[in-house]
């Protein structure tokens, strides 16, 4: 029987990579699932209800990994965890694959290591999607921080007294998370603006009810890569779209950014002097701030206030709803173990040409096999 073993994250995650719901599952699909004692707590997962759905419950990390197949983490663990599974074990959780130094020692214990960042984008592989699962809920959490941060109304009102206008919205970058603020901003009334620089979000953006903000010259035509993800812009087209982000952001009351390029750090899309010109009192929230941010002055884990602008630079907004953010996860990690599962005898068999298996794997017998991950060859 194939031993997965789950054990409590560091102090300042507060998800977990299990949930009584997928417990269950995973037992029915014939594992035996190990859970470090307290490991669920922050996310309301009492020892109790992961015993009652059929994990056993181990006082401590080292007996929790004990001689275990499979490790599922939220963060990426230590070579010291990996080495305490059996022989080329695998490893599941959101490694930071990019992080060279920190990777080549867990690549070292022979562990075959699974990044779920990179999920491939494709239809069959969307319920295993930690990216979007997660950044869903951190364009919900950063609209309504940024609404408790304002200081005033978002929808319009009309009293006897007089009329309150409506708060102005600009979700700048609209992917899951971008989506998602856009969608919650307009439910809270405020009236919303959106940019990217991939064609296909125009519709999206305006699906939702929101106003697109672009240049749409012939260069964004053509700003999307085949996974779906923006491409970096020429100086000339971030120039020209600088401009007229700038003079759009003057009157606006909240802001949030989430532009993010895998394996790059966060492209800077708010200038000090942007800054300079927008209203005192209002509010961004930088949810690029954990790969440098996209705001000039951001200060990760921060709230600060520049040019009377209050700048809030989040790390893991998804964890601060640790209960969904956590159900949502262990699902996501379910779906992706499902693989490696025969459904009729109940047997744990890899199929390493799997399309999603090859697409996640960044390590295996000792070494770093992704592509993304491959040395370049010099210019």
């Amino acid at each position: 029987m194939v031993t997965i073993a789950v054990t409590a994250e560091g102090p300042d995650e507060p998800r977990v990579a299990v949930s009584p719901e997928t417990v269950k599952k995973l037992t029915a699909l014939g594992a035996k699932v190990r859970v470090q004692s307290g490991a669920g707590a922050r996310a309301r997962f009492t020892d109790d209800s992961l015993r009652t759905a059929g994990a056993d419950i181990a006082a401590s990390a080292g007996e929790t990994l004990a001689g275990a197949d499979i490790l599922l983490k939220v963060r990426r663990p230590s070579a010291e965890e990996i080495a305490a599974l059996k022989p080329g074990a695998i490893v599941a959780a959101i490694l930071d694959p990019y992080d060279k130094a920190a990777m080549e020692p867990l690549a070292g214990t022979g562990a075959s290591l699974f990044s779920m960042e990179f999920m491939p984008r494709i239809s069959r592989a969307q319920s295993m999607d930690v990216l979007s699962s997660q950044a869903n809920l951190a364009g919900y959490k950063a609209v309504v921080d940024a609404a408790s941060l304002f200081g005033q109304a978002l929808p319009m009102m009309m009293t006897a007294a007089g009329t309150v206008p409506a708060a102005k919205a600009f979700i700048m970058g609209v992917g899951v998370a971008g989506l998602q603020a856009i969608a919650t901003a307009r439910r809270l009334g405020a009236v919303v603006s959106a940019t990217d620089v991939r064609p296909a979000t125009k519709e999206q953006v305006q699906s939702l009810g929101a106003k697109f903000i672009a240049v749409e010259d012939d260069e964004f035509k053509q700003a999307q890569t085949a996974a779906g993800y923006a491409k970096p812009m020429s100086p000339e087209y971030q120039a020209k779209q600088a401009e007229l982000v700038a003079n759009h952001i003057k009157t606006q009351d909240i802001v949030i950014t989430t532009a993010l390029i895998p394996g790059r750090p966060a492209p800077k899309l708010i200038t000090a002097a942007m800054l300079a010109a927008m209203k005192p009192g209002s509010v961004i929230v930088d949810l690029a701030a954990e790969r440098g941010g996209n705001v000039e002055g951001a200060v990760p884990g921060q709230t600060v206030e520049v040019s009377g602008v209050k700048i809030v630079a989040p790390i893991n907004l998804a964890g601060s709803l640790p209960v969904n953010a956590s159900s949502l996860y262990a699902k996501n990690l379910f779906a992706f173990l499902e693989l490696f599962f025969d459904k009729k005898d109940k047997s744990f068999k890899v199929n390493w040409d799997d399309e999603i298996v090859k697409g996640t794997l960044v390590a295996k017998d000792g070494r770093i096999v992704h592509p993304n991950l491959a040395p370049q060859p010099a210019a």
